[in-house]
């Protein structure tokens, strides 16, 4: 691990460093074959109990546009998306999620997805008509961590709805940002995804090196997928984000105004991770949705690390704000590739639920106070 006294504090309060500091003494191996070259988090494939719930919900609500849709599934896309679709909902028995989808670069790269998971011994399909509507040949796999991943590059174009400003909402959606994958082991699934060619820009560890979440990227924002230290395999949430805060706000308002303020499981605010302003729902079925913008650019080669003291209360929510539990102990189960729901297996280190939140269900502000932030206040 990077020590404290080789990183750089900010006067943010924050640590930068040029290494990830992340080291783990149960690796998976690395192939030998080249990985693919993944370019971006394309799209999520949820199972869902209540199709007609879940469309009023993602359409209706949230304002994503239909591509396409039939009895089972429903294909749905943001504003400025142009290829066919970023999420798509499928009726099933048991809400869960059955891919996390990333383009690739070329057509070729399909073939070192096939190679690279079969030197790790996974379960490697390949469909060259594609395993959902309007996207071609697809490689989908159950990686080493357990979850369902899938990698394509050929997809139908459709309209991009960006100067389609006769249909926007004020909470408009305009693209996927990113996934959020929830795993017993951070830095074994760290050492993972360096493999798979993604690159570490924040991280949240305490003075002794437990690694509690790590955020990580292939396109030059903060994330396309992270992943948080909790009982797994499971997914955290599945990000859009909008153009301005005051979108989100109106996402708020909305779901008021409907009375569905249950809805809102957490904020919004602000967070020092990443920076950017947030909001966490949760749809029908329970599956987390952030709605999330102003993160920053991250494509320099030299892009330091940030590494946040996990009992730096400002790192969840900048503003310090307490984290709902709900929020450190729910997920969605993922699938196998035969539809089945993957084990759950519990996290052994620390966990930052356990180590940040007091008995009153409330958030340290700092790690030398023993009281909550309203635990002052009260």
């Amino acid at each position: 691990m990077t020590k404290r006294t080789d990183m750089t504090r900010t006067s943010a309060g924050y640590f930068v460093s040029q290494e990830t500091g992340i080291a783990t003494d149960n690796p998976i191996t690395t192939p030998q074959a080249s990985p693919p070259d993944i370019l971006r988090c394309a799209y999520m494939e949820l199972v869902v109990t209540d199709l007609a719930a879940s469309r009023e919900f993602y359409v209706d609500v949230l304002g994503l546009y239909v591509t396409e849709e039939d009895e089972n599934t429903l294909y749905l896309r943001s504003t400025e998306e142009f290829i066919h679709h970023n999420l798509v909902l499928r009726k099933g028995e048991v809400a869960a999620v059955a891919a996390f989808s990333y383009r690739v670069r070329s057509p070729e790269e399909l073939d070192k997805a096939v190679a690279f998971y079969t030197e790790l011994g996974c379960d490697v399909r390949r469909n060259p008509e594609g395993f959902v509507k309007g996207v071609g040949d697809s490689v989908r796999v159950v990686d080493p961590l357990g979850f369902p991943y899938e990698f394509f590059y050929q997809s139908d174009h459709v309209e991009r709805m960006s100067w389609r400003y006769d249909l926007h909402i004020p909470g408009e959606l305009v693209r996927l940002d990113h996934f959020n994958q929830v795993t017993p082991d951070v830095p074994r699934a760290v050492k993972y995804m360096q493999d798979l060619g993604f690159r570490v820009t924040e991280d949240i560890q305490d003075e002794e090196g437990t690694v509690y979440a790590a955020w990580m990227r292939r396109k030059p924002t903060v994330h396309d997928t992270a992943m948080t230290g909790g009982d797994g395999p499971r997914m955290h949430h599945v990000c859009f984000a909008t153009h301005e805060k005051h979108n989100i706000l109106a996402i708020c308002d909305k779901l008021g105004a409907m009375r569905r303020s249950d809805s809102i499981e957490r904020g919004p605010g602000r967070h020092g991770v990443s920076n950017a302003f947030y909001l966490y729902l949760r749809d029908p079925d329970g599956h987390r949705v952030e709605v999330y913008t102003q993160d920053y650019y991250t494509g320099d080669p030299d892009n330091p690390v940030i590494t946040w003291d996990v009992h730096d209360n400002q790192r969840r929510d900048w503003w310090g704000n307490p984290v709902v539990p709900s929020w450190y102990t729910d997920a969605s189960l993922v699938l196998d590739l035969d539809g089945n729901p993957q084990p759950v297996h519990a996290r052994t280190d620390d966990s930052e639920m356990a180590v940040t939140i007091g008995a009153d269900g409330f958030s340290y502000t700092r790690a030398d106070e023993t009281e909550c932030k309203l635990g002052n206040q009260l």
